[in-house]
């Protein structure tokens, strides 16, 4: 039976005095893989980060509003962290060029941008980055510095990271933005692998073409709100988008993915 990995209500995000987001309601099961998009500075990483516990959820007077993640209400951060694995274009700045593959790995377990002295890394610990190392194909990598990566390798690197210690939600920050169409296509079927697997997603997706297979639900976020919350069928609609983006949006779909493009466009 499925169980709810978020149930949100009436929550907002507040910076300022500005509202970031504002009134949303959300339930996400441990039976569906979610993405969400919007235009750049729409909410969608402040949403993710409500989840992760990097924003503060701003609730109203009345009592009314609530964010349950894994059937409670409050977790000690690191707690919740540890059912969590993040990878965000941040994160991937944040590491020395001359950390090893295998370290940025291991960082998982202890929450770090390193393994530190105080870190104790066990024989299981090391049997388990190599087989995450594995499963996503950088086994050959892992002594070699991060600073002669690749971006796809890179981002590969990072999803090892967070899967290391097995977590109950993958949460994905713009996954493929930056990568050629090649490693997008690799990028998608990794993700419906893992998911195959029993890895439950949450991502946010620069393009409509990021989307893999697996994810069986989108949710649209624009001006902080909540505009649209359903099926990738019922969702990813020439009208749904144009209103999205304000602009003349039509949505080819082929057999690998679906695209966005201004009507009028080549």
């Amino acid at each position: 039976m499925a169980e709810n990995i978020v149930e949100m209500r009436s929550v907002s995000v507040v910076r300022g005095g500005k509202y970031i987001l504002k009134d949303v309601d959300m339930v996400i099961s441990d039976s569906e893989n979610l993405a969400i998009i919007g235009p750049n500075g729409s909410g969608k990483t402040s949403f993710v980060k409500l989840l992760t516990g990097e924003n503060k959820p701003y609730y109203k007077e009345d009592g009314s509003s609530s964010l349950r993640l894994f059937g409670r209400e409050r977790w000690n951060i690191f707690e919740l962290r540890n059912r969590l694995g993040i990878v965000s274009m941040d994160l991937q700045n944040m590491f020395s060029d001359t950390t090893k593959v295998h370290e940025v790995i291991a960082s998982g377990f202890f929450g770090s941008l390193d393994v530190f002295r105080n870190h104790e890394v066990t024989d299981e610990m090391r049997e388990a980055v190599y087989g995450a190392a594995l499963r996503l194909g950088i086994d050959d990598i892992l002594d070699r510095d991060i600073a002669n990566l690749s971006l796809g390798e890179m981002r590969r690197v990072l999803i090892a990271r967070a899967l290391v210690s097995e977590p109950k939600l993958l949460i994905l920050d713009e996954p493929m933005t930056g990568l050629d169409i090649v490693m997008k296509d690799l990028f998608r079927r990794m993700f419906d692998i893992l998911s195959a697997d029993g890895v439950r997603i949450v991502m946010i997706a620069h393009e409509l073409e990021d989307i893999p297979s697996c994810v069986d639900r989108v949710i649209m976020i624009k001006d902080g709100m909540k505009i649209a919350d359903g099926s990738k069928k019922d969702v990813l609609t020439d009208a749904k988008l144009s209103e999205l983006y304000d602009s003349d949006i039509e949505v080819p779909v082929d057999e690998h993915a679906y695209h966005r493009r201004i009507r009028g466009d080549a």
